[in-house]
C-alpha cells in the first residue's frame, strides 16, 4: 500500500559496461523491491537485486519485442502503489532520450517520493574509441540531437548544428544516416569526419569511421546497426593527426 515511504528510482545504468554503473545506482539496486528494466541494460547488473526483487522486462528493441510506454506507465503507477522501492533502470542516462521525465510524471500523479540517479550516457562511452567530444582549438561546444522524433523526423537543428564548429552526436539515427550526409554536403561540409559507434564500452564494440558523406555507403559495408552513436566533427579526426604527428617525431 502507498505510504510516505514508497520511492520510485529513476536510474541510469551506463552505456553498456557494468563497472560504469554508479555507487550510487548500485546502492538503490541492492535494496530494490522491484525493477523494470529496458533492454540497453547490461543483463549482469540484475545479479545486484535482493533476491526477493520483482524483475519486469520492459525494453523496446528495433524491430522485435516491444513493450509500449502506455503499458510502462501502468506498471510504474502500480508497483508505486505497492512497493516500497521500485526501480527504473534505463541504459545511459535516463533523462538523455530515455523517456526518464515523462515516467518521472507518471510517479508524480502517484504520489511516491522521486529520486533520480543520473548514469553514464551513451556519447560520453565513445571516448574509449579515443574520440573526445571536446578538444581545445577543435570543437567549441557539443549538440546533442536524435535521430528520430515522435513524428519520425531527426531533429529540426540538424541544420543549425551543421553550421556551428561543435562536435554533432545524434542518437538513434541509424535510419536517418542518407539525411544526415544529404544535410552536411548541402552545407558544403560532406568532408567532416564522422564515426558510428556500436556498442562502445563492451569488448565486442565497434566502430567505422568517414566522411559524413559516405556514411550509408561506410555502414553498409560495417554491417553497423542500431543502436549506435553517430560523432560528425573533426574531433573524429584527433586520434589519427595526433598518432601521425608522433610518428613524424619518432615518439611512437
Amino acid at each position: 500500500m502507498l505510504n510516505n515511504q514508497n520511492t520510485f528510482y529513476i536510474v541510469g545504468s551506463g552505456p553498456g559496461d557494468p563497472e560504469l554503473l554508479t555507487l550510487k545506482a548500485y546502492k538503490v539496486l541492492s535494496k530494490a523491491d522491484v525493477v523494470l528494466f529496458d533492454n540497453l541494460v547490461n543483463r549482469d547488473l540484475l545479479d545486484i537485486l535482493p533476491k526477493h526483487c520483482i524483475k519486469r522486462y520492459v525494453g523496446k528493441k528495433p524491430f522485435g519485442e516491444y513493450v509500449s510506454q502506455a503499458d510502462i506507465n501502468e506498471l510504474i503507477a502500480y508497483y508505486c502503489t505497492r512497493y516500497a522501492a521500485v526501480v527504473r533502470l534505463k541504459g545511459g542516462d535516463p533523462y538523455i532520450y530515455g523517456r526518464g521525465f515523462e515516467e518521472w510524471a507518471v510517479a508524480k500523479q502517484v504520489g511516491v517520493r522521486i529520486v533520480y540517479v543520473p548514469g553514464v550516457t551513451s556519447m560520453q562511452g565513445v571516448g574509449m574509441w579515443d574520440i573526445p567530444l571536446t578538444h581545445r582549438g577543435t570543437s567549441e561546444g557539443v549538440w546533442v540531437l536524435t535521430g528520430m522524433k515522435r513524428d519520425g523526423s531527426i531533429a529540426s537543428d540538424l541544420s543549425l548544428a551543421v553550421q556551428s564548429n561543435s562536435t554533432v552526436v545524434i542518437y538513434m539515427g541509424m535510419r536517418k544516416l542518407s539525411e544526415i550526409a544529404r544535410t552536411y554536403v548541402m552545407y558544403g561540409k560532406g568532408d567532416t569526419p564522422a564515426a558510428i559507434v556500436q556498442d562502445a564500452t563492451k569488448p565486442d564494440g565497434r566502430r567505422v569511421t568517414c566522411a559524413v558523406r559516405d556514411l550509408v555507403r561506410c555502414s553498409r559495408e560495417a554491417n553497423m546497426c542500431s543502436p549506435a552513436i553517430i560523432i560528425i566533427g573533426e574531433v573524429v579526426a584527433l586520434n589519427e593527426a595526433v598518432t601521425s604527428f608522433l610518428v613524424k617525431r619518432n615518439v611512437v
